[in-house]
């Protein structure tokens, strides 16, 4: 299936030039950025900070000066733009990077036109901006991500991004082609090639990455899959039921299980099985089952059908008590 094509339209007076890095890298999950636009006083010196992103990522500037106090100026155009680009017929989606509620209309009008309308924001966004979003992505979550990231592409880095694109696809019952693999790297890192590592083929690249991926032939496609990755989840889900199990019918908290797995399996991280968080990993294991407790605590316990069959357990996860 062809990649969907989007419009990212930031607005600069609103989001910090420490985050561009991460939104276009989050961008490459949806498809091809068509359109990379900013808005803002460029004159200004609060706009320094982005005015060194554009060269290097890409981005038209558009000018807007701040003519009267506030900055519907800068809304305006961005809106404006907005609705130009839908005419156009030539993009599938926007999307519209913010933490202002001045965008919110313009996110209901463009999905009423039928149009993705991916937004991003910080925790301050406004709950009427979010909401007319059709996904709505909070921007400190994202920077916390790409810290984790080194400058330089490692190979631990595209194995990890390697692994994110086939479990994405076995999530969605989709076979990952070598092409594939090759194309989103790409879109994920401009500078990525094969060659940097000693290679001279991607299959050879992925092929020697120790216990990690297989490759496997079908007429003239080649697929690459993960190296047995069903047995590892299943030794993760049964280390997780013993836990629970042994609790005495307490359960477990789910920070102290997060630890437990660490220490056991030092290598463990739970976006590579599809999930973006630990409790939503634990939470569709069989026999277990998720417990919140006035809003604050999550404990990992056994249905009670579990303990009556005495089959695999499906776990709840209590949080301490505390503050948020």
């Amino acid at each position: 299936m062809d990649d969907k094509h989007y419009a990212v339209l930031i607005d600069s007076d609103n989001v910090s030039a420490k985050y561009i890095t991460a939104i276009l890298d989050e961008m490459t999950k949806y498809g091809t950025i068509t359109y990379k636009r900013i808005y803002g006083d460029w004159t200004s010196n609060q706009a320094s900070k982005w005015r060194e992103e554009l060269l290097a990522n890409s981005i038209t500037p558009i000018q807007q000066f701040c003519n009267t106090a506030g900055k519907n100026a800068t809304d305006s155009a961005l809106i404006i733009d907005a609705m130009d680009i839908l005419y156009t017929g030539h993009v599938d989606g926007f999307c519209i990077v913010s933490s202002d509620s001045d965008f919110t209309k313009l996110a209901s009008r463009l999905r009423e036109s039928g149009m993705d309308v991916i937004g991003m924001g910080e925790t301050k966004t406004p709950k009427s901006f979010k909401a007319a979003c059709s996904v709505f992505t909070n921007l400190e979550i994202l920077l916390e991500q790409e810290s984790d990231k080194a400058e330089n592409i490692s190979i631990k880095t595209v194995q990890e991004a390697i692994v994110e694109i086939i479990t994405e696809n076995e999530n969605n019952g989709r076979k990952t082609g070598l092409g594939e693999v090759g194309n989103s790297l790409l879109k994920k890192y401009s500078d990525f090639d094969v060659r940097n590592y000693g290679y001279s083929s991607l299959s050879r690249f992925i092929e020697e990455m120790p216990d990690t991926f297989t490759l496997h032939k079908k007429d003239s496609s080649i697929y690459v899959k993960l190296k047995d990755d069903s047995l590892k989840r299943e030794q993760l889900e049964a280390y997780i039921r013993e836990q629970v199990k042994n609790s005495n019918g307490e359960g477990v908290d789910l920070a102290a299980m997060g630890q437990k797995l660490h220490k056991k399996y030092p290598d463990f991280k739970v976006k590579e099985y599809g999930y973006s968080t630990l409790q939503k990993f634990v939470s569709q294991i069989e026999g277990l089952e998720l417990v919140t407790e006035n809003g604050l605590q999550k404990t990992l316990v056994e249905t009670e059908q579990a303990k009556a069959n005495e089959q695999p357990k499906r776990m709840i996860l209590h949080g301490k008590k505390g503050k948020k």
